[in-house]
């Protein structure tokens, strides 16, 4: 469910998932939202729809805070423009793959990971929580971490250790079946389907309704699409760009 739907005021999180490579510590576009009535206190600055001088729609800059060393006292952000492409990388993974896709990428993830803790399960390694999405905590039965380590990193797989012992692991789109054999060799366990997770957490609301996000699927749509995007961007091969702001 969205956090909305979970009745969260704030919601903070990577879009790392997006179209963007693992990076060993980032950068990662973020994304932060928060109720409406909270906007005004938030970094950054807000995009606000309106209509151009011909009555077609337009977006703008609804919203801003002043930079640091205008407002030193009162400015919440000093904008980071590093995360400009990772953010545009990630928006163009979702104008490609539109919500249909996106959804069958994020159920393949969920399936794969419902079976990586089915299995898990069904050997005694205690999964800790009874919902989860691509990420899961076990508690393992009877096996040092420095054990699962060794064997881990000997298959070239990356794990979370706790420092209780409780070990996490997260998959993604690329993780295919033979990864899950790999990871349930490490902990003696085998693929089983039995069903011991009840997960009612899933999102029934729409997303990415945008017509932008439900026409460009095709490789030569796509790259149509950002070269009319390039054109419309004022740059030194075209024009001149006056100094100051």
């Amino acid at each position: 469910k969205t956090p909305a739907e979970l009745r969260a005021d704030i919601a903070v999180g990577s879009a790392q998932r997006f179209g963007i490579p693992m990076g060993y510590g980032g950068p990662h576009a973020a994304f932060f939202a928060t109720k409406d009535e909270y906007k005004r206190s938030m970094p950054g600055r807000i995009v606000g729809g309106s209509v151009d001088r011909h009555g077609n729609k337009a977006y703008r800059l609804a919203l801003q805070t002043r930079e640091q060393h205008i407002r030193r006292d009162r400015a919440t952000s000093n904008i980071c423009t590093a995360q400009v492409l990772l953010a545009v990388m990630a928006g163009m993974y979702a104008v490609y793959h539109g919500p249909k896709a996106i959804k069958q990428i994020a159920k393949n993830v969920n399936d794969n990971t419902k079976l990586l803790a089915n299995s898990l399960n069904k050997e005694n390694h205690n999964i800790v929580h009874d919902q989860f999405f691509d990420t899961i905590r076990i508690s393992p039965k009877e096996k040092s971490i420095e054990s699962i380590k060794k064997r881990s990193e000997s298959l070239n797989i990356n794990f979370r250790y706790f420092e209780n012992g409780d070990i996490g692991i997260s998959l993604d789109e690329t993780c295919n079946e033979a990864d899950i054999s790999d990871i349930l060799s490490i902990f003696d366990s085998e693929k089983s389907t039995d069903s011991n997770f009840n997960l009612n957490k899933l999102r029934k609301s729409k997303f990415l309704t945008h017509q932008i996000f439900n026409r460009y699927h095709s490789e030569t749509e796509m790259m149509r699409y950002i070269h009319r995007l390039e054109t419309k961007d004022l740059a030194l091969n075209t024009s001149m760009i006056a100094l100051g702001s």
